[in-house]
């Protein structure tokens, strides 16, 4: 063979060489990224810290927490329980939890032949990540409606729905295995048909197992969860254009925890008399907030 066509042969073969240590050079990494599990991004409420909790490990209710709504007065939906003070019984502690119980105690059918208890937060927050950890009653048949939710402290002055509602959880049981989660305003209300909701959401161990409900509010948006942060299942935006009307999500909130018998949503279906005592069992409530 001649002395050039070696001498040819033989660049040819270092020019192949060179590319091929090139492509492994930036191969391998770019397998090795592929092939490797990609981290959590970091949220910034990872970095947020807890500033109120009740984790219910005593024996009783503390009363520099909650407080006791009573009255069998409809409570604006035509309910039927009559939420009763804390020595009735309706709200105990035991084995690290809080159990609000609807008891059936008259004839029934009736406002008033159901008694029950509605908690209010001694606190109030203004933006955080609250969290509940909660497991609904078992079901047995319609005409509950378990509630874990939060109402602007100014209510008392200029009423609902102008103060604001966030419903961290709703349930009614004549939907089971399911969950609701809602915001309402005086632009967004249920009254009218224009609140802004999930609808049901469907959660098949809600009434067997313990789930993590909570939201993640700031200064511009609200979001649901359920169980992790990052299930997020709504979130509202405050508008572009935004007043007490619409976004009256920009002051103190605080925390009601109750089962209602019955009503406009709770009872659509009726009330199922045989289903009485249901139990909420309610692990914690905790508030954590940006610093």
């Amino acid at each position: 063979m001649p002395i050039n066509i070696l001498i040819n042969l033989h660049s040819a073969i270092l020019v192949m060489k060179n590319i091929f240590s090139t492509l492994t050079f930036f191969l391998i990494p770019v397998l090795f990224l592929a092939c490797s599990k990609p981290e959590k991004p970091t949220s910034k409420w990872d970095k947020a810290q807890l500033v109120w909790s009740d984790e219910f490990d005593g024996s009783e209710v503390d009363t520099s927490k909650w407080t006791f709504e009573t009255g069998a007065r409809g409570w604006g939906n035509n309910e039927w329980q009559d939420y009763k003070p804390l020595e009735h019984g309706n709200a105990t502690v035991s084995d690290g939890m809080l159990h609000i119980t609807a008891k059936l105690e008259g004839e029934g059918q009736n406002i008033g032949d159901y008694t029950s208890a509605r908690m209010n937060s001694t606190e109030s927050f203004t933006y955080g990540r609250m969290e509940a950890r909660a497991k609904i009653p078992d079901y047995k048949g319609k005409g509950i409606w378990p509630a874990i939710w939060m109402l602007g402290t100014n209510i008392g002055e200029i009423g609902w729905p102008n103060s604001g509602e966030i419903d961290i959880m709703e349930y009614v049981s004549y939907n089971p295995d399911s969950v609701v989660f809602s915001i309402h305003s005086v632009a967004n209300n249920h009254k009218d048909g224009t609140q802004v909701s999930t609808g049901f959401v469907g959660l098949p161990t809600a009434e067997e197992e313990f789930h993590n409900y909570g939201i993640l509010w700031d200064e511009e948006s609200l979001s649901f969860y359920i169980d992790d942060i990052d299930n997020v299942v709504l979130t509202f935006d405050r508008p572009e254009e935004y007043d007490q009307n619409n976004w009256p999500f920009d002051k103190p909130f605080y925390f009601l925890l109750n089962i209602a018998v019955g009503g406009d949503w709770g009872g659509l279906m009726g009330v199922d008399d045989s289903i009485f005592p249901a139990t909420m069992d309610i692990d914690y409530i905790r508030v954590w907030q940006l610093k």
